[in-house]
């Protein structure tokens, strides 16, 4: 395993990140625990999960099943660099009672305790929010911050599916509170079918110091082979993946994307993870397994190189926006 810097901390995190969203939903917890047991033996160090896994009733499961993982002791908590999410509400589907989500003060202290509760954890490595709240204001946000920081429970805090303007205006207020140090990973949606996050987004976190970790690399598995599955097993693509397919357009644009990949020998979900990793400020990918297998062929991806062919190729079948304003100015 490759290991980097997160963004411009001194922490060392692993070039893949250890998705949990299946475990629970998709992966029990027998399996979970095996997969996780195979992350750390391969060398990866870096677990991502949030508040809200495990979803619907089970809002909470995901975390509460890394917790009984840690509780297997083994070093298990301490090799781990340990990351969750806050902002979706907690309770029963429909009962968003005030103040059970999103990013106040309260809010952030009630969730905070309870991961820590689900987790058997007494600090969380990487503390994310999971969305903007436009609705509360950074100095509220970072007030609740610091007395964590302060009181141990939180080390870091990092974004998701925040636009540039916020990694700027949040790091920015940070930076007038003396010993807040910010806003340090975003959490984007970016991969070879998705690349709007170079725009705005990437340019912002690199600005800041923030690493970038790309979620839904393989863009819901529309870039992980696809439509070779079909031919060679008869396995039909589905949802997301289904519904892209249903585009001349972007059926297209895979078809040439697993031929150029086929040309020079690789996989696509590996070259797909692969290309992440070639991407600046890009710290590293976050792979979800659902299976051992799912989680070999992601860890083969570190290692592979990419020609300077193929690379030119990606980006002639999978353009990226160009630069911001150039991309929409002129």
């Amino acid at each position: 395993m490759k290991y980097t810097q997160l963004g411009r901390t001194g922490l060392k995190v692993s070039r893949l990140v250890l998705g949990t969203m299946n475990f629970g939903p998709q992966t029990d917890e027998a399996d979970s625990h095996t997969i996780m047991d195979a992350a750390l033996d391969s060398g990866i160090n870096y677990f991502d999960t949030a508040n809200v896994y495990g979803w619907g009733e089970n809002k909470g499961r995901t975390e509460s099943i890394i917790g009984n993982w840690f509780a297997q002791g083994g070093d298990r908590r301490d090799r781990t660099v340990l990351a969750t999410k806050l902002y979706g509400n907690m309770g029963a589907e429909g009962d968003a009672w005030p103040n059970h989500d999103k990013l106040s003060a309260l809010n952030i202290r009630r969730s905070v305790e309870a991961s820590l509760k689900r987790l058997q954890t007494d600090y969380i490595d990487v503390y994310q929010f999971h969305h903007v709240d436009r609705s509360t204001p950074f100095e509220e946000i970072w007030q609740a911050v610091d007395v964590l920081v302060q009181q141990g429970k939180i080390l870091y805090v990092g974004s998701s599916n925040f636009p540039g303007y916020k990694i700027a205006q949040a790091n920015e207020i940070a930076a007038r509170r003396h010993g807040t140090i910010g806003l340090v990973s975003e959490q984007c949606l970016y991969n070879l079918a998705e690349r709007r996050a170079e725009m705005e987004v990437v340019p912002a976190a690199r600005e800041y110091g923030l690493g970038v970790i790309p979620w839904s690399p393989l863009h819901g598995g529309l870039l992980g082979g696809v439509i070779k599955k079909e031919v060679e097993g008869g396995r039909r693509a589905s949802g997301r993946s289904a519904d892209a397919l249903a585009n001349t357009a972007v059926r297209t644009q895979i078809q040439a994307y697993e031929d150029l990949l086929e040309k020079h020998g690789l996989e696509p979900g590996e070259a797909a993870l692969a290309w992440l990793l070639t991407r600046p400020g890009v710290t590293g990918p976050i792979v979800g397994p659902r299976t051992a297998e799912q989680l070999e062929s992601a860890l083969r991806a570190v290692e592979l190189e990419l020609s300077e062919e193929v690379l030119e190729g990606l980006d002639e079948i999978f353009p990226g926006p160009g630069p911001s304003p150039e991309a929409f100015a002129w």
